[in-house]
């Protein structure tokens, strides 16, 4: 992808009125819609305008190409599961590893919720996924769970921690991505978070003793 080509990917304006707003909103569903019965392949402008019965000069008015709309149900996906996870981090009155607990299932359950929208968008993931902007989304996820680490490992050195948590990050994303690949019950994510948990709290707990008693 070109420079040129990264830069396209961000909206045009953002809607200031509610008119605006409802317009920008209708495109967003009718690309999901689009891209779930149609997959990124034959994904294209002109049928999302369609669906949102919007002209396709309207639809550039805010998405400069198909790649800007794509680039935006991902950011918002990366950005709802961010806020979710931020959200159970920040709980500082829970015990740090049961707070990662609540997160590992939090996180099975969202990829297995949104596996069909997921899979769909790692499709089109080529057309924006080295431009500045979806790095930037994904940066800012990542310094909550650094933070979370250093909470956790205290007695851990730091370059140890960033180690230990870029393991549990791409551990977590593999083992969500190919779980939900298949359609699960809901005992059976229960069951399979509950010992995805386990394995990265034991990981953890036994990455501190050994630093602690050290010290």
């Amino acid at each position: 992808m070109t420079a040129s080509q990264k830069s396209r990917i961000a909206s045009r304006k953002q809607p200031k009125q509610a008119r605006s707003t409802v317009l920008v909103s209708a495109i967003l569903e009718a690309a999901a819609q689009v891209l779930a019965a149609e997959g990124a392949a034959r994904f294209t402008t002109a049928r999302v305008a369609e669906k949102a019965g919007v002209s396709v000069g309207s639809l550039y008015q805010y998405f400069p190409n198909k790649a800007a709309i794509l680039f935006r149900l991902q950011s918002d996906e990366w950005r709802q599961t961010t806020d979710l996870l931020r959200g159970i981090l920040d709980e500082t009155t829970t015990p740090p590893l049961q707070r990662l607990r609540h997160l590992v299932h939090a996180f099975i359950q969202s990829e297995c919720e949104e596996a069909a929208m997921r899979v769909a968008l790692s499709d089109a993931a080529p057309l924006y996924r080295d431009a500045p902007e979806a790095q930037a989304v994904r940066v800012s996820g990542s310094d909550r769970m650094r933070q979370f680490m250093a909470e956790v490992l205290p007695h851990v050195p730091e370059a140890e921690r960033l180690v230990a948590g870029e393991l549990v990050n791409m551990t977590l994303g593999a083992v969500g991505k190919q779980f939900s690949e298949t359609t699960r019950s809901q005992p059976e994510i229960d069951a399979y978070a509950g010992a995805m948990a386990d394995m990265v709290c034991a990981y953890l707990e036994k990455l501190e003793q050994t630093a602690a008693a050290g010290a």
